[in-house]
């Protein structure tokens, strides 16, 4: 049984210790912390090397709507838009932040909660969540 000396850490890892981890296993990829792009040339929210599908959708709503909201909470006349937009993704936000998996997805999770509650203070500020009669 390995004891946690022999585990290597941050500091003794060097880039040859990924060429020599040949079983396929994701435990040996030192975790970054950001955004990378995969073998293929793509960006990926996956740092730790497993699939997080639903996580990776539930991050990409978050971003939508609050940019969404962002967006329409400068516009007067949507204030109803920008107020339940930003209410949705603030509340979604907090979950998905909850849920996520690597930290690319909670850096992109924080920009589209960041901006929902931005979004939802001024549809707030322009008339609240119902239309003016």
């Amino acid at each position: 049984m390995a004891s946690m000396h022999d585990v290597p850490g941050p500091a003794e890892y060097t880039a040859g210790d990924a060429a020599a981890n040949t079983t396929g296993s994701a435990a040996n990829i030192p975790n970054t912390g950001h955004i990378i792009r995969d073998g293929r040339g793509r960006i990926t929210l996956n740092t730790d090397g497993r699939r997080h599908p639903a996580e990776n959708v539930m991050v990409l709503a978050t971003l939508l709507v609050g940019l969404l909201a962002f967006v329409t909470g400068f516009i007067v006349r949507a204030h109803v838009i920008a107020a339940w937009a930003g209410a949705i993704g603030f509340c979604a936000g907090l979950y998905t932040q909850f849920v996520s998996s690597t930290t690319a997805q909670r850096s992109i999770i924080i920009v589209g909660v960041v901006a929902s509650f931005v979004g939802v203070a001024l549809g707030i500020a322009h008339g609240g969540f119902l239309p003016k009669p």
